[in-house]
């Protein structure tokens, strides 16, 4: 049994997600010692409020809420577990869009722009389109198509003078960012999807349901009473399940990896490394794009038009999550889910203590941090188990024979090399 667990530490893959877990691990822990230090220092929150704090950071998806004597009461609170699913389907699409362009060398932080194009289309075609004359579920899948669509072809232009200019994609992504931006604010001003029939939300473009499109819930409501989750999280499973298969067993994947190692390497061994680049983003931004297509689409989302003055914080939160997974499409879906579930722990802090949900930041923070240097984590594992090793092996005394009984006789180690 030992064998086979000392087996199992020494894969690459087992080595990875313990650096992960220690990364999440020690972020908590962080976040714990700052609550904690907050509320001894505040005095409308004193001992029993940052102990309260502490919990709800390890275990706030727990909580139910206060009793009548203002206790914290623990459970399955169905709407808080729903909520995370709901606010960790873009997250997933956004950080595969992220670990899909790390596979080929590449630096995906044009997020934020293809989420913003894809956007634009996804809420144009389903409000554009009237359901009277079309079924509301064609409207749902030519608008998500649209959005997707949108993203490829948004993603691919950094891919383009990367590929053909050798411009870096940083740079590229950055500008593209921002004319996204500035394209998505004009394109919604000129247009009449801006909400008028509610007055306070007169900065807003119309929910898809003013349409009658919205994704639908296929029993996720059943499960999860009260919450916002509905049949896009599976859909943003299915994708990252997809992106593992196209990655790791797919020959198209090998090229994109290939790429991504060495691409003057890629391209003597006849890959077109320029056609991958391309594809390779355009992937990248279909992904981030399918994020807002599914958020938009859930019919109980509003889109703020004017968005020139910033840009989508979700595009860039996909990057602390590839970096937590590793980029593996896989560990996307966990560690989205545990930055979506922070999010609903920061609620939770905000509604039941005198904390702000601010403090999460400081969590989200310091697992970024860490996360980025997995590497070192990783190669700390090994050098303790390398250690650990060496150290059994000094303690096995060699045992020694001799094979000829003469004056030279040389000694021999049971290995039959000789010794030294």
């Amino acid at each position: 049994m030992k064998e086979k667990l000392s087996a199992l530490y020494e894969q690459d893959g087992t080595k990875k997600v313990l650096s992960s877990l220690i990364s999440i691990v020690i972020g908590l822990l962080v976040g714990g010692i700052v609550v904690f230090i907050v509320g001894l220092i505040i005095p409308k929150i004193s001992l029993s409020g940052a102990w309260d704090g502490v919990r709800i950071i390890f275990a706030g998806i727990f909580s139910t809420g206060r009793n009548t004597t203002g206790m914290l009461t623990w459970g399955f609170n169905a709407t808080n577990w729903g909520n995370m699913l709901f606010r960790a389907t873009p997250l997933i699409m956004t950080g595969l869009s992220v670990a899909v362009a790390f596979k080929t060398g590449l630096f995906n932080i044009g997020a934020p722009g293809q989420y913003l194009m894809g956007t634009m289309v996804t809420l144009m075609i389903a409000l554009g389109i009237p359901s009277t004359s079309v079924p509301a579920g064609i409207i749902w899948i030519l608008a998500l198509l649209g959005g997707m669509l949108a993203g490829a072809i948004w993603g691919s232009i950094p891919g383009l003078v990367k590929a053909f200019l050798n411009i870096n994609e940083v740079l590229a992504c950055i500008m593209t960012n921002w004319i996204a931006a500035n394209i998505v604010t004009w394109m919604f001003d000129i247009s009449n999807f801006k909400n008028v029939v509610e007055n306070t939300k007169s900065g807003y473009i119309y929910k898809t349901t003013f349409n009658g499109v919205a994704t639908p819930k296929l029993g996720l409501d059943k499960i999860f009473p009260g919450s916002q989750v509905n049949g896009g999280i599976l859909i943003a499973i299915v994708l990252a399940v997809a992106m593992y298969i196209l990655i790791n067993k797919t020959t198209l994947g090998y090229e994109l990896r290939a790429c991504g190692a060495n691409r003057h390497g890629a391209r003597y061994a006849g890959i077109r490394d320029k056609r991958n680049i391309v594809l390779s983003m355009a992937i990248a931004g279909a992904l981030a794009a399918t994020g807002a297509s599914l958020y938009c689409l859930s019919g109980n989302t509003e889109f703020f038009w004017s968005t020139y003055q910033s840009l989508p914080a979700i595009g860039f939160n996909g990057i602390p999550v590839a970096l937590l997974a590793l980029n593996n499409p896989i560990g996307v879906v966990f560690s989205a889910i545990f930055m979506a579930m922070l999010d609903i722990v920061g609620m939770q802090l905000t509604n039941l203590t005198a904390y702000n949900e601010y403090i999460t930041d400081v969590i989200i923070a310091v697992i970024v941090y860490l996360s980025a240097f997995s590497l070192v984590i990783r190669l700390w594992l090994t050098g303790r188990k390398n250690k650990k090793s060496k150290e059994n092996t000094a303690a096995i005394p060699t045992q020694v024979k001799i094979t000829d009984q003469s004056p030279d006789a040389v000694p021999e180690t049971e290995e039959g090399g000789e010794e030294a």
